[in-house]
């Protein structure tokens, strides 16, 4: 079976693979399973912590990246896991916000990272209370305030190289597009998707088609599942998941329709890191095989990583909004499961959104289908 890889080899690749299993509840426990180093040191003026969204560090995406990020940085200096080195709070709510937030504040972390656009407010809140702490919003930007950085990713350009992947797979000329709440950031995963499908469909000659659907949550796996099923019953064939831990239902319903063997092969591509795992499955037949065609990668643990090492030097770039894509290797796509022919139509695409031939959407308003 093919083994996945990175298109591009940018600094991205070290901090999205797929991770060990980490412990869930509002914080880790030192142990081997989550990263702990218990001989490692403290350094309580350069101490970071993650306060997670609702997916938690083991959602196999954006919130387990960003904590691979942090354990890489730990361990790369010395650092012990827990108060006075690196170390994450889980929420398990979004009533959990602030009181996590709030945590991590009394336990003495010198800079405090909200993953996830939805903890903006509390993050900002936050940095008004605590002006001496420093602190870092992903997926959002926090303007006016010197305590804060914020990191926001061109998730479309990523998403487009998923549409045209998706466009040049197809074998119905119907995809789907499942993502969870919507708003800003899930927009640019939407419109890049349907645009990269619809560009790539004009080149092809063909008529494909996107289905549309939110599940209004990042943690409700039973409303994957139930829209995946409802999608691939119309006949769809692929679907991309911009949905946090609601994609696990998605996952979950393509290998339950793949392993019955009771209609063609269907499949998923992974959102925010190399989601390949998910997607084994045994067919009807006894064999291995893997559904997830391909994922695309956000650098979520490279920016926490990276913003850290600038916090390490004293060097914490507060009131900047910094941004990763393609072109600096913030975001990318594995090669999966794909044809050559798949391949060579992305990696063209990668080119040309490169250097700036292609203009890669935010809004699905402005997608040209």
């Amino acid at each position: 079976m093919k083994k996945a890889k990175l298109f591009g080899l940018g600094v991205v690749a070290a901090a999205l693979t797929v991770a060990l299993a980490a412990c869930g509840g509002n914080g880790g426990t030192t142990d081997s399973t989550d990263g702990g180093s218990a001989g490692g040191s403290t350094d309580a003026e350069h101490s970071v912590v993650i306060v997670t969204d609702i997916g938690g560090v083991d959602d196999r995406s954006f919130n387990q990246s960003a904590w691979e990020g942090l354990q890489e940085w730990g361990k790369e200096n010395g650092l012990s896991k827990g108060a006075g080195g690196y170390d994450y709070i889980q929420s398990n709510d979004a009533s959990e916000y602030v009181t996590n937030i709030d945590t991590a504040v009394s336990n003495g972390f010198n800079t405090i990272f909200g993953i996830g656009y939805l903890l903006a407010d509390s993050i900002s809140a936050a940095a008004d209370q605590n002006p001496d702490t420093q602190f870092g919003i992903i997926d959002s930007v926090i303007e006016g305030k010197d305590n804060v950085v914020s990191a926001t990713f061109k998730d479309h350009e990523a998403s487009y190289l998923a549409g045209v992947a998706a466009a040049n797979t197809t074998l119905t000329d119907k995809v789907g597009f499942i993502g969870g709440e919507e708003g800003v950031v899930i927009d640019r995963f939407e419109a890049g998707f349907r645009q990269g499908v619809a560009d790539a469909a004009e080149e092809l000659g063909k008529d494909i088609t996107v289905d549309v659907k939110y599940a209004a949550s990042f943690g409700d796996p039973a409303k994957g599942k139930s829209l995946a099923a409802a999608m691939y019953q119309s006949g769809v064939d692929i679907i991309f998941h911009a949905s946090g831990g609601t994609g696990a239902g998605v996952f979950q319903e393509a290998k339950d329709l793949n392993e019955t063997g009771d209609q063609d092969k269907v499949w998923v591509i992974g959102v925010d890191s190399d989601q390949e795992a998910e997607g084994k499955f045994t067919t009807k037949d006894g064999k291995e095989d893997n559904f997830t065609l391909t994922s695309t990668l956000k650098g979520v643990g490279t920016a926490v990583k990276d913003i850290s090492n600038l916090a390490l030097e004293d060097k914490f770039p507060g009131g900047e909004h910094k941004v990763y894509g393609l072109k600096d290797g913030g975001v990318d796509l594995t090669e999966g499961f794909l044809s050559e022919d798949a391949l060579k139509a992305v990696d063209t695409a990668k080119e040309k959104i490169i250097a700036e031939e292609v203009t890669v959407p935010e809004v699905p308003e402005d997608v040209k289908d």
